[in-house]
């Protein structure tokens, strides 16, 4: 997948993430809206990305929790905690190499919140990948 098409699925992932925090709907529904509503074309990747994120939130929301130093989870912003989900995901289960999940979440987080986010994205985010490199408890990915 070309860069811009990668990065155009991504933003539909996050997307879908982002109305999951309002609409408890399972993703198949929230794809049928967006493609009847917004008449677009939701592509597979954001599919299984969403998909993931609902399957794991629980792990993600534990990741986040951890190295959100100055943030309780349910004081986050909104786009935050979603661009924060899908990265995480991607690292985890979606084989996105780190760096890139990183780079592409704060892209996002430029492009959709506050001025501050940006540098609190990617400080959770290297956070998690040093932890992970180091072998730590919670930094790595399970498996099974």
């Amino acid at each position: 997948m070309a860069k811009t098409a990668k990065r155009e699925a991504r933003e539909q992932a996050f997307a879908l993430v982002f109305e999951m925090i309002f609409n408890n709907a399972p993703v198949e529904e929230l794809v049928d809206s967006a493609s009847q509503c917004r008449d677009i074309a939701v592509s597979g990747y954001a599919v299984k990305a969403a998909s993931a994120v609902r399957e794991h939130r629980e792990e993600l929301d534990a990741i986040i929790d951890r190295f959100s130093a100055k943030w309780k989870l349910n004081r986050l912003p909104k786009v935050t905690l979603s661009v924060l989900r899908l990265a995480l995901c991607e690292m985890l289960w979606l084989e996105v190499p780190v760096g890139a999940a990183i780079d592409e979440a704060v892209e996002l987080t430029k492009k959709y919140g506050g001025d501050d986010d940006p540098a609190y994205v990617n400080g959770v985010l290297g956070g998690y990948a040093r932890s992970r490199e180091a072998g730590e408890e919670g930094g790595k990915k399970e498996i099974g």
